[in-house]
């Protein structure tokens, strides 16, 4: 079991957010913009999954997990605040957020299902968040300086997702869940998931007027496919979600450890 500590972050999310926040760069703004659009939905949705699978754990099994669920709980709401906060700025910019009511519809379609589904779910979408997370951790300079407030937000978002990240995961084992409809989930998640992230990123790049400019595809080309590229990073982790002796926690989680051990001057710990 992990011990989850519930942090306050210490940003101001009031004031407004430049445009191309992210090192002056159109399409990594559009890409992480994007990501934060789906977050206020998909936070609630993992809480209400984790907390659903704990409901249905035997007493016995529930006293083993208790802890661990109130941490993951209180880290997602957090999360779940201070994006709303930053979607905010990102509706007075002129973006839409078309992801959050197509996740709603879709999402709605679990009520009354047994929770191994949401968990299985949530486990897949987790795992996604957590190899993510340590792509950002391991190339921060890809945020730029332009406001540090992203900068934190984003990499102190990307710690707790790697810390929290066999949460949903051992709920969904603890309930019997089968490898057969984890993977699944994973194989559909992959498929929305991608397809909205896309879909997303595209809608605030027209918007933005920066659609069409060569230096936002060059952009895609090197942050997706690079050297250090996003999709390029990522692929070997997210491939090994499909092994049938997979676990979460076989994953480094030492920049994770490292950025909440360096920067914690930039939260306060409230509760675990």
């Amino acid at each position: 079991m992990t011990d989850l500590v519930v942090r306050r972050l210490l940003v101001d999310m009031e004031a407004p957010i430049p445009r191309h926040w992210c090192a002056g760069d159109a399409f990594r703004t559009a890409l992480f913009n994007a990501l934060s659009m789906s977050f206020p939905v998909g936070e609630q949705f993992f809480i209400d999954a984790v907390r659903g699978g704990f409901k249905a754990l035997p007493a016995q099994a529930q006293e083993k997990f208790r802890v661990e669920v109130q941490g993951f709980i209180g880290q997602e709401a957090t999360h779940r605040r201070l994006h709303a906060l930053y979607n905010g700025h990102l509706e007075k910019q002129g973006l839409v957020n078309d992801w959050a009511p197509r996740a709603q519809q879709r999402l709605a379609l679990l009520e009354g299902q047994d929770p191994r589904h949401a968990l299985g779910i949530t486990a897949a979408n987790e795992h996604f968040t957590a190899i993510m997370a340590d792509w950002m951790l391991r190339n921060p300079d890809m945020l730029g300086q332009q406001d540090e407030r992203l900068t934190t937000l984003w990499l102190w978002h990307s710690a707790e997702e790697s810390e929290h990240k066999c949460t949903a995961f051992d709920l969904y084992q603890a309930l019997g869940g089968s490898h057969a409809w984890r993977i699944t989930w994973f194989r559909r998640i992959t498929t929305v998931f991608l397809g909205d992230v896309a879909r997303q990123t595209l809608n605030n790049l027209h918007r933005d007027g920066t659609l069409w400019k060569w230096s936002t595809w060059k952009s895609a080309v090197s942050t997706l496919f690079g050297q250090r590229g996003l999709i390029r990073q990522t692929y070997k982790p997210w491939r090994d979600y499909l092994r049938e002796d997979f676990h979460p926690g076989q994953q480094d989680s030492s920049p994770s450890e490292r950025w909440l051990a360096e920067h914690a001057d930039r939260y306060t710990p409230v509760g675990a």
